[in-house]
């Protein structure tokens, strides 16, 4: 620190590559001067200056394909303008396949285009060749074209967009590096002293756009920011080609030859990802260990990494066997474990990560700058960015060991086609539940979320009688008859599942339940031992959460949520609590085991366990006992999200294996049936329960998403007012979340497909699976609310077919709750067929 009196500024962003200029931009153009971009060297030197500059738009999700959309756009924009040119070529795009599997991953591209109004556009190999001329279409089965991708030149950009930022008031300061950053008393002139060795400067928020050094950055405030440098290497040709103004390659892309190609001038530039990777800079303790002078620098070639790529270039582009390779790039890139962006506000308030690039932060660049500018100042993004946000990440991140794993499995398949159901390998086993050694022993096929070992299906339900049902094409890939036995077993007796990832959260104090109201739409103080369904909503009215909230007594109030959604859910409740010390908020998920118990027989498997009697009087729905099962002290909470009556038997970890064998015993003369999560799936679709991050998100309101049920406007709770601003403009052009049923069970969507009605593309699918008790397969989808009338047909886009569906009333499965209010076996009418 500095003897001068510290300098005082609204925000500081570190690190002046594209990310950070960008973000420095779009403050400038929300009409915000008060901030400070601080880049330790010159703009650029990062790895923006090595950057291949490749902008496609279509990716594998909604929002970051909005996000490269809008890059693309405002890449035309600045280069309208001589001094803020970013060297924008608009040549469009080519993607080839050279496998049938990747012929239908292009077709379902092409379908998921239309969504967005992208001129996506199927071509043969011939036309490709013609619009490639140095391609060869050997072995080449087909190709998609998007006339509006395009290169860049990725230092010209920074420089544009710092230039845009200078041009707004933003002070963008050079050779400043940053040392430290230290929090700041509550109260105080800011939150943070960020210490340079230019000066220091005190700030209300800081931005650590600082690329392949975020790491380091985080470090200084505790937040562990999950990247690895990785080596990434591409060649430069010298010219060898004759070309005019006007002759234009596409870019290029052949995943299976894990090859990527553009247009330099007269030469190309060709790269791709090799399946033996190399991290750069990590010291002896597995973290990153950059050089303190790795300023504008690039690492030696490696040769032998490029064979392999080099050798299939040739093949696709046989001049690359004799150019005169001008030049080999080789130039660290942050990677994060799932190869999305690591955005957003960390657990230190006020302080912002926008880095993690994964090699297309040049294509994300505007959009990053953006939704950062959009999350600084109004405390939202303005679009879902859960797959982004740094929050996904838990704990097990802190581990080195565990994200190189990740980080490296995700680069060395970065072009591989990802079928549903694909499970990744690296790092795992690393979290398992207290059956897990049960559930290994009886066959179990384990899946991974967020760290936890899970059972997907038991082998041993295998039955050769349900292949049949199979599933067509991709969805059919990963299938197993066991899941189609398990959904059965539910429905006709009983299943018993392992829930133990669910996150649980305990908030409690005097202030819990006055916090617990205003952050629920739903009223959830109610008394000791109620239940909710509950939304929490943010400013716009947009689904933040969606939970179960259990009142354990008066100041104790249990929120349990999706295995994936802990670390984001924890951390909205966290951020909201108020300064007191009234209210306080923990994580006690590796406290307790959850075992589900469902279906009309649960209740003869469960009763000779416990003295609590389970009587529709003396435990009704909703509502929740402490009691016992077995020798384990439980809660028991009548709940269900498969739509069968049942049970979530909590219970502390240590209880957990000899509770699971004791249910299972007892289940013995009742059909009792170990089952997985993909029965939950098909189960919870055919009851029309939702799911956070696909179904309903943050961009969806309860009205939108059928869940006005759970709103009590009556109340004051966060996100009212915009909720009933929204719901005083819906109109015939309002989204609506309907379920479509299509009459063939063996054709699953995966999500995304395009809906048309009356031969208009309408919506696009969110979630499906198939309907094995309902006879059908089912889809989720926003549509205008115009045409979300049950009975009216609708198409769907399955890998480039489109399949006839009905809008059908929801739930399709016992409509009236009978099932699981009651405890009624006989099989109810199945809602929603007329029609079909």
């Amino acid at each position: 620190m500095t003897d001068n009196k510290p300098e005082r500024t609204r925000i500081v962003v570190i690190g002046g590559g594209v990310g950070g200029t960008s973000i420095a931009y779009h403050l400038a153009q929300r009409g915000v001067s008060d901030v400070v971009l601080v880049e330790r060297s010159e703009l650029t030197s990062g790895s923006t200056f090595h950057s291949a500059g490749l902008v496609g738009q279509l990716r594998g999700s909604v929002t970051l394909t909005r996000m490269m959309m809008y890059s693309a756009e405002l890449y035309r924009t600045l280069a309208l303008d001589a001094e803020t040119h970013p060297g924008w070529v608009e040549c469009g795009g080519l993607r080839l396949a050279s496998t049938p599997e990747r012929m239908e991953e292009l077709e379902r591209q092409v379908g998921w285009a239309e969504t967005f109004g992208l001129q996506l556009e199927y071509v043969s190999a011939e036309r490709a060749q013609a619009l490639f001329p140095l391609m060869s279409p050997d072995g080449v089965l087909g190709a998609t074209f998007l006339p509006t991708d395009g290169y860049l030149d990725p230092s010209q950009l920074a420089y544009a967009l710092a230039k845009g930022a200078r041009r707004g008031g933003i002070d963008v300061r050079e050779h400043t590096r940053v040392v430290s950053i230290q929090p700041l008393p509550v109260g105080g002139t800011g939150k943070f002293l960020v210490v340079t060795d230019k000066g220091d400067l005190v700030a209300d928020q800081v931005v650590n756009a600082a690329g392949m050094y975020a790491a380091e950055v985080g470090r200084m405030v505790g937040v562990r920011v999950p990247v690895i440098p990785m080596s990434h290497q591409y060649v430069v040709t010298a010219p060898f080609r004759d070309v005019s103004s006007d002759d234009r390659l596409p870019t290029l892309r052949d995943p299976d030859l894990l090859v990527y190609y553009r247009e330099d001038g007269a030469g190309l530039v060709m790269g791709g990802y090799e399946r033996h990777s190399e991290a750069f800079a990590l010291g002896s303790s597995g973290f990153d260990a950059i050089p303190q002078d790795f300023n504008g620098r690039l690492l030696p070639e490696v040769w032998q990494r490029l064979e392999e790529i080099f050798e299939n270039s040739v093949r696709r582009v046989p001049a690359m066997a004799d150019a005169e390779v001008r030049k080999v790039i080789n130039g660290p890139e942050a990677f994060t474990p799932d190869n999305e962006f690591c955005l957003g506000e960390a657990n230190v308030p006020g302080f912002f990560v926008a880095a993690g690039f994964c090699a297309h932060g040049i294509a994300g660049a505007g959009g990053v700058g953006m939704v950062m500018a959009n999350w600084l100042l109004d405390s939202d993004p303005g679009m879902d960015l859960w797959e982004m946000d740094i929050r996904r990440f838990g704990a097990q991140y802190r581990s080195a060991s565990y994200t190189r794993q990740r980080v490296t499995e995700n680069y060395e398949t970065y072009y591989d086609v990802k079928y549903p159901g694909h499970e990744r390998k690296a790092g795992r086993p690393l979290k398992t539940a207290a059956a897990y050694p049960w559930h290994k022993e009886h066959g179990a096929s384990f899946g991974e979320k967020s760290g936890w070992e899970r059972v997907n299906y038991y082998l041993s339900n295998e039955q050769r009688s349900e292949e049949p049902l199979r599933p067509r094409g991709w969805a059919g890939k990963h299938w197993s008859t066991a899941i189609a036995v398990e959904h059965r077993a539910t429905r006709q007796a009983a299943g018993l599942f392992d829930e133990s990832s669910f996150s649980k959260i305990e908030v409690s104090g005097s202030g819990a339940p006055a916090l617990i109201e205003w952050l629920c739409a739903n009223r959830v103080v109610r008394g000791n031992g109620c239940i909710t369904y509950t939304q929490m909503l943010n400013e716009r009215g947009g689904i933040e959460a969606d939970v179960t909230v259990t009142q354990i007594d008066d100041e104790v109030f249990l929120v349990v949520t999706g295995t994936a959604f802990g670390t984001h859910d924890l951390s909205w409740i966290s951020n909201h609590t108020p300064v007191d010390g009234s209210v306080t908020v923990r994580d006690v998920t590796d406290a307790f085991v959850v075992f589900g118990l469902w279906g009309p027989r649960s209740r003869d498997v469960l009763q000779p366990l416990t003295p609590q009697s389970l009587s529709n009087d003396d435990l009704p729905f909703m509502r929740m006992r402490e009691t016992s099962v077995a020798a384990a002290p439980v809660r028991l909470l009548r709940v269900t999200f498969v739509g069968e009556l049942g049970w979530e038997v909590h219970a502390p970890v240590e209880y957990g294996l000899g509770l699971w064998q004791a249910i299972w015993e007892s289940g013995a003369e009742h059909g009792l049936t170990a089952c997985g999560y993909k029965a939950i799936d098909s189960l919870r679709a055919e009851k029309g329960y939702r799911y956070w991050a696909s179904d309903i998100t943050p961009d969806q309101t309860p009205d939108d998403a059928g869940l006005a049920f759970c709103v009590k406007t009556e109340k004051s709770f966060l996100g009212r007012e915009s909720l009933l601003r929204l719901r005083g403009q819906r109109d015939s052009d309002s989204p609506e979340l309907v379920c479509l049923s299509i009459t063939d069970t063996r054709q699953v969507v995966l999500g995304n497909e395009p809906v048309r009605v009356a031969g208009a593309v309408v919506g696009r699918v969110t979630t499906g699976a198939q309907g094995f008790s309902v006879g059908t397969s089912i889809a989720f989808a926003y549509v205008p609310s115009r045409v979300a009338d049950p009975g009216t047909r609708a198409e769907v886009l399955v890998f480039g077919q489109w399949v006839d569906a009905v809008i059908s009333s929801a739930p399709l499965w016992d409509p009236d709750n009978r099932r699981i209010r009651d405890g009624v076996v006989s099989r109810p009418t199945i809602s929603g067929r007329k029609g079909a």
